[in-house]
């Protein structure tokens, strides 16, 4: 009769947890297309908002851009013509003139403000948070009505800033601010631009600031840098994305500007304040031609579609 042994001390081992038997293959596809499905019923109102305002519209913009498409009347087919005659359009050249040129001076302008009260936000200490309201706040204005507030403030008859600017010495007479001369007309509008908007990218800009880890600029004073180096190697490399973020809303929303010089300028004097966006509206609404403008609209959708690809091209291959 043979016995047991009984195992050492210090050598017995805990036996293995038993595997838990894995579901059936047919019931994991099942579950994966149960999550797929409903994935998809999640995503389906957005993408119907999507497709019904932003891709029907760009589709009927393509199609009208190869008809004459009279506002009144059938549409007929004139390929390439919506499309040649933008060179031939005066109006267009210089408005894609003025346009480049309110763009450069309105994105630096900005950009330079927007940043600088960033910094002066970004630590905590008393009257920050009131600072920051204030500067956010006129974001809840919207900006047709800060047009026309604008437009009341810097008249000639009745608005106070003339007025002020004579009793303080700085102008002589009447100064007609909006169409007096462009450069007056186009300060006006950016001033206006920036009120409007330097809070709203100064927010964007704090929250990268206030992402950058504070031991990277403790590293930097243990280093013995400098401000101006800490803020050149440290907190420039590490907002470039959100500079990128920035600089790409600007640009786009400078290329698009049409508001602020419908309602405050009218595109005056001489049409030296006249943006693309309104070269657009005057050959849909005052010319009724559609199709020159939908013709315009996609030339400028292609530029910027090329800015916005050179733009995420150079982030990814400095970041």
């Amino acid at each position: 009769m043979s016995t047991l042994t009984p195992p050492r001390s210090g050598t017995a081992r805990p036996l293995p947890a038993p595997e838990a038997p894995r579901p059936p293959r047919r019931f994991r596809r099942g579950a994966a297309r149960s999550r797929a499905l409903l994935g998809a019923l999640y995503a389906t109102p957005t993408a119907v908002m999507v497709g019904l305002f932003f891709l029907v519209p760009l589709l009927l913009v393509g199609w009208m851009s190869l008809h004459k498409w009279p506002l009144l009347g059938a549409p007929t087919m004139n390929v390439p013509d919506n499309y040649t005659r933008i060179a031939d359009n005066e109006l267009v050249a210089s408005a894609v003139w003025f346009t480049v040129k309110y763009t450069v001076l309105m994105t630096v302008l900005l950009f330079v403000v927007a940043f600088g009260l960033a910094l002066l936000v970004q630590q905590r200490r008393r009257g920050v948070g009131f600072l920051r309201t204030a500067f956010l706040l006129p974001m809840a204005v919207g900006f047709a009505s800060a047009s026309l507030l604008f437009l009341g403030l810097l008249s000639d008859e009745i608005g106070p800033i003339s007025d002020l600017l004579r009793k303080i010495g700085l102008i002589d007479g009447y100064v007609s601010w909006t169409s007096g001369s462009s450069e007056s007309a186009l300060g006006s509008a950016m001033v206006l631009v920036l009120w409007r908007f330097a809070g709203f990218n100064m927010l964007i800009l704090l929250t990268g600031l206030q992402a950058i880890p504070l031991e990277v600029y403790e590293a930097a004073r243990i280093d013995g840098a400098s401000r101006w180096q800490t803020f050149r190697r440290v907190t420039i490399p590490l907002m470039r994305p959100t500079i990128a973020l920035v600089l790409t809303m600007m640009i786009t929303g400078s290329l698009l500007a049409f508001d602020q010089f419908w309602i405050l300028t009218r595109g005056g004097p001489d049409n030296s304040t006249t943006s693309l966006v309104m070269v657009i509206y005057r050959e849909a609404f005052i010319r009724l031609d559609l199709g020159s403008a939908a013709g315009i609209s996609v030339a400028l959708l292609a530029v910027l579609v090329v800015f916005n690809v050179i733009q995420l091209g150079v982030l990814r291959r400095r970041s």
